[in-house]
Order: C-alpha cells, then sequence, then structure tokens
C-alpha cells in the first residue's frame, strides 16, 4: 500500500512538471524569444488584416510573388506532406506540372533554372517563406504584370530579405505575404 501511494504521488508531480511547468516555459520562451511575443505576426494593409505572417497563403496571380506549393492546398486543418515519395509517378506528374506552368509564365527560365522548392510542397504545406533565389526569378513576371521597372521590383525584393535569426539559424528567406503587401503599397505610392 505505501508503494501504491508513493506512485500516486510520484504520478502527481509528473503530471504536473510536463503539463503545467512545461507549458508555462514554453510561453515564457515565447514571449523572449519570438516576434510576436508567441502569438501570430497579422499582416495588414489598408487598415484590415490581410493573412498571418506565419502561415502561407496561396497567390495565383501574375502581379504577385508565388510562394512554395502546398500538399494541404493552404488548408490549416489538413497541414502536412503528401507522403509520395520522390518515384511515385502520381508525385513525379505533380511535379512536372508545376514545372511546365512555371516555364509558361516565365518563359525566360530553363528547367534547370527553377529551383526545388518552387515545384515541391513544404512539409507542413503551410510554409510562408520562399529562398531569394525564388523571388529573383518571379521578378521579371511580376514587374511586367505590375508594369514596373524590374530595379523597382528587385529592389522590393531585397528589402524584403530576413536574416538567419541571430545571424545564426536557418539561410534567408522572403515572407511571401509580406513581400506582396509591400509590392501593393508601392504600386499605390507611384
Amino acid at each position: 500500500m505505501n508503494n501504491f501511494i508513493k506512485s500516486i504521488r510520484l504520478t502527481f508531480i509528473f503530471c504536473l512538471v510536463l503539463t503545467v511547468c512545461y507549458v508555462f516555459v514554453l510561453w515564457i520562451m515565447g514571449q523572449a524569444f519570438s516576434a510576436g511575443k508567441g502569438n501570430a505576426e497579422l499582416v495588414t494593409w489598408n487598415g484590415r488584416v490581410v493573412g498571418a505572417a506565419n502561415v502561407g497563403q496561396e497567390f495565383k496571380e501574375s502581379v504577385y510573388f508565388w510562394g512554395r506549393p502546398s500538399a494541404a492546398g493552404y488548408r490549416g486543418d489538413a497541414s502536412g506532406g503528401s507522403n509520395k515519395g520522390v518515384l511515385n509517378e502520381e508525385y513525379l506528374s505533380e511535379v512536372n506540372a508545376r514545372i511546365d506552368t512555371l516555364l509558361r509564365y516565365h518563359p525566360y527560365l530553363e528547367a534547370k533554372d527553377i529551383p526545388a522548392e518552387m515545384v515541391t510542397a513544404s512539409g507542413s504545406g503551410l510554409d510562408p517563406h520562399i529562398t531569394p533565389q525564388c523571388a529573383y526569378i518571379q521578378v521579371k513576371r511580376v514587374a511586367q504584370a505590375r508594369g514596373m521597372k524590374e530595379e523597382d521590383v528587385q529592389k522590393i525584393v531585397e528589402e524584403q530579405i530576413e536574416a538567419p535569426f541571430w545571424g545564426l539559424f536557418g539561410t534567408e528567406k522572403v515572407n511571401v505575404l509580406k513581400l506582396n503587401v509591400a509590392l501593393d503599397k508601392a504600386a499605390e505610392n507611384q
């Protein structure tokens, strides 16, 4: 009976430590180290919220930069990858269709110029970022569609490049939603 009572006490202590204390530590870390103090960073345009900076959105129009494809269709309730291997015929046909689409809208590119991340879905299906290289290959299309100079669009891209966390963790990246909002703001100011 004595061991039983000790087991109950130990279970209660571990439940307390591993639930309440752990969550509290994560909350403190989020408050101290994340950009939005643990909350989603909301992006606004003309006084209304157009999205969260940490969740990818689909952009199809030529006047916008396109993000990484989503196996989940950019639906938060279906977040995740496709679970299809690189030799799966269905997967390969999806990738080839994405390459064909990119080449149709970017006739100045060759297939070898397309970064892999522009034709393969991210693990979460909700990736809000692309690499600067992915943005640079789209500059000409976006500039032509908006009637802007390529140099001006390139400058907006360069202003939106985010450095690695603390200069060490991760790679340079561009938030697609923020980039497209910056483009809309620049177009409004012309």
